[in-house]
């Protein structure tokens, strides 16, 4: 494993985290559309506080580190990798806590199958070596979301969930799959989701136990943190190479191995 400043070193220069390529023009526009309930950017989640744009920002600043100066409209901006370890650090005492309860079920599932699933796999595969059931509900379900002309279903990769279309791997920030998912567990819940995205806030604002990882400009995750509806949000760049994000996922499983 990676020691942290290694690992700091690390995520700075793959930009993962420090001076990513984000723009802060993309960071403020989402943070507005969050602000003004934008179905698109809520990831699922619905907000008991008001969250105007301001407060948005402010809490960006302190949970993922872009820049906190409001006059600061075009450029470069930025996620603290400080707070990325920090964070990663926390998940993996929530995963390990999960995985020490008898009979563990965990739910694994990414909206950036192009970056984080480079992530989910490694985690996934150690959480089950570890004894974890790993649940795939919902497999093959098929709906036709908004802003696409297709259907489009759910399938498993290494028993991480995702969207795809025809063959293709999706992008997407939907909830739908998720809430599809649950709906067919029943009472019978993960202990434990692992995500990104809109399966992350689903399940969260479904009340089941969430860590996820975020990138700046997907501000909806970490104020449903702030509001208690999921437990752990990682800052960092959800695109970048995906052999980038092999130290990290080494140092997290690691993590998790050592929490045990």
């Amino acid at each position: 494993m990676l020691t942290r400043d290694e690992l700091r070193e690390h995520v700075i220069r793959t930009r993962i985290a420090g001076d990513v390529a984000t723009p802060r023009e993309n960071n403020l526009d989402h943070y507005s559309s969050l602000a003004n309930r934008d179905p698109h950017y809520m990831l699922g989640l619905s907000l008991s506080q008001p969250w105007p744009y301001r407060d948005i920002l402010a809490l960006m600043a302190k949970s993922a580190g872009v820049v906190a100066d409001a006059g600061h409209r075009t450029g470069q901006d930025t996620i603290d990798p400080d707070r990325t370890i920090d964070t990663l650090d926390a998940m993996a005492d929530r995963i390990a806590a999960a995985l020490r309860e008898p009979s563990p079920r965990l739910l694994f599932a990414t909206g950036h199958p192009t970056g984080l699933l480079a992530v989910h796999m490694p985690l996934a595969r150690f959480a089950a070596e570890r004894g974890a059931t790993l649940l795939t509900p919902a497999e093959g379900w098929t709906y036709w979301g908004q802003g696409f002309g297709r259907k489009r279903r759910i399938r498993y990769l290494m028993d991480v969930a995702l969207l795809d279309d025809r063959g293709d791997l999706v992008h997407t920030h939907d909830a739908a799959p998720m809430r599809a998912m649950l709906e067919e567990l029943g009472g019978d819940r993960p202990d434990l989701v692992i995500a990104d995205h809109g399966w992350a806030g689903a399940a969260g604002e479904a009340g089941v136990p969430t860590v996820g990882f975020a990138d700046s400009n997907d501000p909806a995750l970490f104020v449903g943190e702030a509001e208690g509806k999921i437990e752990v949000v990682v800052p960092l760049d959800d695109n970048v190479l995906p052999r980038h994000y092999g130290p990290l996922t080494d140092y997290l499983v690691t993590r998790v191995s050592q929490a045990l």
